[in-house]
């Protein structure tokens, strides 16, 4: 441009070169401008974060009171898991915890887009970030500032805005080369016109110069527009960071718009994960078991001893199981037990010896305890025939199929316990949408007996069932399935004991308040807030952004041909050349940050919101002017 500027000037049109020059900057202003309306900015995060949070001090195992505060302001960095600070009305939550005193009215819209004030008390989950309304709340914390769901966003956000899709790497590399070859042109056009055509080379009232002609041809054949067209991928993640669904990079958008089939698993994912222990019910091994009830062979009772062992071994855990069963033994009197030793066995179960519950053979041994699948606990078992026997009990349970059930063996001794998972809010709504707009084939991966998951996938309107499945064969089958159709497969998870299904799918998407540090880093999309119904949204943004891209690229060439030959031609001065060029980069912002929009399946539905669109402009701007005019009448 300054090129053709100083070119101008030189061939006597100073008024036309100080237009280009002024057209050129008043454009780019307009496309910066644009282009920061569509980042999600997390500098205004950073900046309403506080850096301070108000750290109560306790004495001992003195517990944290409101009649009794007394506190320190520490940097939000200090912070450790398990201690408890102070909020105050019109504060943020500094980092994500729980609530430990009081209850409140909260916001979280700038880190969800949920605009509805939430209520939060004791025991709710509070994420960092989240701006307390009225009242006082004790928060115990759950996650330091590294781990917090703030943290997460800024960080996600910014990496993702810098990791290049393909498409957008592949222009940078083209841009190079493409933007040598416009130069060599424009030179050939200036040098050659002349020769080949019988053009002047400076021009005349007649006709214009080959260098004007050339000029023309470098300005309208700029590749600005291509270099802005990849702006959607950008526009996409900022507006989905502020639903706080972040993906690690464009990339993901381009492979969740291909995939042609999905896969759910089952517990914490379709379903809330919340077990509840409905039953305990001893099976085999137990001396005069009659009914599911036995009174004679365990301290104090068979149900009560089998509670003690598991909860016992499942302390500390995050498997839902696991703390279904820690939340049915609190407040029962239940016998001492201790967990001498301890293996974890991922898709199988938990081992462990154990001091406190007297050993069959002999009250001074410790006692050997399984707790997992019914698979798992019955292969432990040597004979087929003692094996075949404890399957066979869990088939005729009293308490039938219907539940989740996890086998607990002790000393031989085989307790079935059951507990009820009800599907989440809305699922029945995603699993629709995905099958009718997307056209996505849906199936439901768990391990879980096939009683349990066709209980859920009817519940939740799924077809396609595969239960029972180890890890190992969990992880098999999502790559198999990646590998069919050619288009890939999106697994969603909920983070615990499903990071290597995740990590193997096309697209990783991990439900993120539960999931382990292992998922979070194997995924490649975070919902936040546990939200399912942001699947399908994601889903049809990855679409809409990889359907814009394209279109921007289609109008970027288009406005460089139907800017460049003409010019070549001699139809078109400089200035106009400018301003279509111009004029085509803006084309291009504005488009991309359509992005922002909400996604739709559709041009049906893109026509559709356009036109409401516009009916809401008018019919605001009728009313505007109407209130207007009414205030302005004087009454006679």
């Amino acid at each position: 441009m300054a090129l053709a500027a100083f070119a101008s000037i030189f061939m006597g049109n100073a008024l036309e070169g100080g237009l280009l020059l002024a057209m050129f900057n008043l454009a780019h202003i307009a496309e910066e401008y644009f282009t920061s309306k569509s980042m999600f900015d997390v500098r205004e995060l950073k900046e309403n974060h506080p850096e301070f949070a108000l750290l109560l001090e306790k004495s001992g195992e003195e517990s944290v009171q409101f009649s009794n505060l007394s506190y320190t302001k520490v940097p939000v960095h200090d912070l450790e898991v398990g201690s408890h600070i102070l909020v105050r009305a019109g504060e943020a939550v500094p980092v994500d915890g729980e609530v430990y005193q009081g209850s409140s009215t909260v916001t979280i819209e700038h880190l969800t887009g949920e605009t509805k004030p939430l209520e939060r008390t004791v025991g709710d989950a509070i994420p960092g970030g989240a701006r307390n309304l009225e009242g006082m709340m004790i928060v115990k914390v759950t996650k330091s500032w590294e781990d917090s769901t703030l943290n997460r966003i800024v960080q996600l956000t910014e990496e993702g805005q810098l990791i290049k899709p393909k498409l957008q790497r592949w222009l940078d590399e083209f841009g190079e080369y493409y933007s040598r070859v416009v130069v060599v042109l424009s030179l050939a056009v200036a040098l050659l016109g002349p020769l080949l055509f019988k053009w002047p080379l400076f021009g005349n009232s007649v006709c214009r110069g080959s260098i004007y002609r050339g000029l023309g041809l470098m300005v309208a054949a700029s590749p600005c527009a291509l270099a802005v067209a990849p702006l959607a991928y950008a526009t996409a993640i900022s507006s989905l960071a502020s639903k706080g669904i972040l993906l690690k990079g464009g990339h993901v958008l381009d492979a969740l718009s291909a995939c042609q089939s999905i896969a759910f698993d089952k517990t914490g994912t379709l379903t809330t994960g919340k077990l509840t222990c409905k039953a305990i019910e001893p099976i085999h091994g137990h001396l005069g078991v009659t009914n599911g009830h036995s009174d004679s062979c365990c301290t104090p009772n068979c149900e009560s001893e089998a509670l003690a062992v598991a909860a016992a071994m499942e302390k500390g855990t995050t498997h839902p199981i696991g703390r279904a069963v820690l939340d049915h033994s609190v407040g029962k009197e239940l016998p001492a037990v201790a967990v001498e030793s301890f293996e974890c066995l991922p898709g199988r179960g938990v081992a462990a010896t154990l001091s406190g519950v007297k050993a069959r053979n002999n009250e001074n041994e410790l006692s050997e305890a399984s707790i997992g699948s019914v698979d798992y606990i019955s292969s432990l078992y040597r004979s087929n025939g003692e094996s075949e026997q404890i399957k066979q009990a869990v088939r005729s349970s009293a308490y039938g199929p219907e539940f989740v059930q996890a086998a607990l063996s002790v000393d031989k001794k085989v307790t079935l316990f059951h507990f009820e998972d009800e599907p989440r809010s809305g699922v029945c709504e995603v699993i629709s949408t995905l099958r009718e707009k997307a056209k996505l084939r849906i199936m439901m991966l768990t391990g879980d007996h096939e009683s349990s998951a066709q209980r859920v996938a009817k519940a939740v309107c799924i077809d396609e069932v595969h239960f029972s499945l180890k890890p190992e064969e969990k992880l098999n089958k999502v790559k198999a399935v990646s590998r069919e159709g050619g288009g890939g497969l999106i697994m969603v998870g909920d983070g615990i004991n499903d990071a290597p299904a995740l990590a193997a799918a096309t697209v990783g998407m991990v439900l993120a308040q539960r999931a382990s540090a292992t998922a979070v880093a194997v995924a490649d999309v975070l919902l936040l807030q546990d939200n399912i119904c942001g699947v399908p949204f994601c889903i049809a943004k990855a679409r809409q952004t990889t359907s814009l891209v394209k279109q921007s690229v289609a109008l970027a060439l288009t406005c460089i041909v139907f800017a460049a030959l003409p010019s070549v031609l001699g139809f078109l001065p400089l200035w106009l050349t400018v301003l279509l060029h111009e004029g085509g980069t803006l084309l291009v912002c504005l488009n991309s940050i359509r992005a922002l929009n909400a996604p739709t399946w559709s041009l049906v539905d893109d026509i559709q919101q356009l036109l409401d669109g516009l009916r809401n402009y008018f019919s605001s701007k009728f009313k505007s002017s109407s209130s207007n005019y009414v205030t302005n009448t004087v009454p006679l």
